[in-house]
């Protein structure tokens, strides 16, 4: 085990045992405190990540991960107003989830707890450094997290003003740790450390949780790929499925809960005007030979697909994967081929036909009639998330406050004992 890492887990486990006792207020005031050191000293951070936004450009890094990379004014609201939702969130720890007395005479409460010690290892994204400390914070758990390389200036100077926040409460500030350290090698360190370490989360691409995965010998919840798609029935209006379609692909194209499929019932009678509409916001269009010639039948120019993932690539830019579908089955079985089960739409007017598409996917959600752009913590109402969970246990979707939290029991009695 390198020492570096175990020394970071050790700090980890013995802050969450103060973290876990402190009350509500505490938590709150360094939240707070925490969002107004974020707004004083947002030039500071910006300067910071302007060093990070150099050496992505550099490295060549593709649009979607300096989209990510970057702190703009706007990302640096957002992280402000979640830190000060979270704080106004009534705290899950200790909320009784059920009680009853047994026959015994005993009181038996089921309460929440917190889980304990969380490692987050993430890319490209500085604002996840502020959305989970803070959540892992207000559920009374420690975090360790580990960013990539290309927002190591920025994570360290995020963090930097987290432990700040968390001095001035009186608060461990080993409850929010960054590795500094960016040798992937240390990942598998990180993830066997199960003596201290209770849950890892990994976010970012696919070649990166599934690493994590095959080395963790701690229960890891993945926060996959979003290959998401949207089917517009036959009976679509046009004016909303051209609004909800550019706004799933182009209002913030390098995001998981962009859609990456469109599927297009062929009875629609609106298809050559979408395309067209995608086509003139700089969206490139790819398909199989099926498409291809679909496409030339509307005289619209679709592309083939750029590798062997077809249907099932997830773009994070302005391309869009285009199919016609016979039909609500096609569009069904399609998304069980080819999604991820992250996020997917139906657009119509037919309410039996919605529900039979929501009804028939495993996905950890499903839009009828609005973009897939709304998978989020923060339009959800949880303030922030960790990330979008697209497994099944122990959280579906965005990962939110109660989502960082077990439930334990406490029996009160008076004296009892079993015979």
């Amino acid at each position: 085990m390198n020492e570096y890492i175990l020394q970071i887990a050790e700090k980890a486990l013995e802050a969450s045992r103060t973290l876990r006792q402190l009350k509500s207020t505490q938590k709150n005031a360094a939240l707070l405190r925490l969002a107004e050191l974020l707004d004083k000293n947002r030039r500071d951070l910006q300067a910071e990540n302007a060093r990070d936004l150099a050496y992505a450009r550099e490295a060549g890094l593709d649009a979607a991960l300096v989209d990510r990379l970057t702190l703009s004014d706007k990302v640096i609201d957002a992280m402000c107003r979640a830190v000060r939702e979270i704080a106004a969130f009534p705290d899950p720890v200790g909320e009784v989830v059920e009680g009853r007395t047994l026959a015994s005479g005993i009181r038996l409460l089921k309460v929440r707890a917190p889980l304990g010690v969380i490692a987050v290892i993430y890319e490209s994204r500085p604002n996840v450094t502020i959305d989970v400390g803070a959540l892992c914070l207000k559920s009374g758990n420690a975090v360790i997290l580990r960013g990539g390389k290309e927002a190591l200036h920025s994570n360290k100077a995020l963090v930097a003003l987290f432990r700040e926040a968390l001095a001035a409460e009186k608060i461990p500030q080993d409850a929010v740790q960054l590795v500094e350290r960016t040798d992937r090698a240390l990942i598998v360190d990180l993830v066997r450390c199960e003596r201290q370490i209770d849950l890892v989360v990994p976010r970012g691409g696919e070649a990166l949780i599934r690493y994590v995965t095959e080395h963790s010998l701690i229960p890891v919840v993945k926060h996959d790929k979003g290959v998401c798609n949207i089917y517009v029935a036959a009976d679509a209006p046009w004016e909303m499925a051209r609004s909800v379609v550019l706004n799933a692909k182009i209002q913030r194209p390098g995001v998981c809960n962009a859609v990456e499929c469109l599927l297009i019932d062929r009875a629609w009678p609106h298809a050559q005007s979408l395309l067209l509409a995608l086509r003139e916001q700089g969206v490139i269009l790819h398909s199989d030979e099926d498409g291809i010639g679909w496409g030339k039948s509307l005289g619209v120019e679709i592309q083939p697909f750029l590798n062997e993932h077809g249907f099932g690539h997830e773009y994070l830019s302005l391309n869009l994967s285009v199919r016609p579908v016979s039909g609500i089955e096609q569009a069904i079985d399609h998304i069980h081929t080819w999604g991820s089960k992250h996020s997917d739409a139906i657009l119509t007017n037919d309410y039996t036909l919605a529900q039979r598409f929501a009804d028939a996917l495993d996905s950890a959600a499903v839009f009828i009639n609005c973009s897939t752009r709304f998978h989020d913590g923060g339009e959800f109402g949880l303030g922030a998330e960790v990330g979008i969970a697209t497994g099944k246990l122990h959280v579906r979707g965005p990962m939110g406050l109660r989502d960082l939290t077990t439930t334990r029991y406490i029996a009160t009695g008076h004296g009892e004992i079993r015979t």
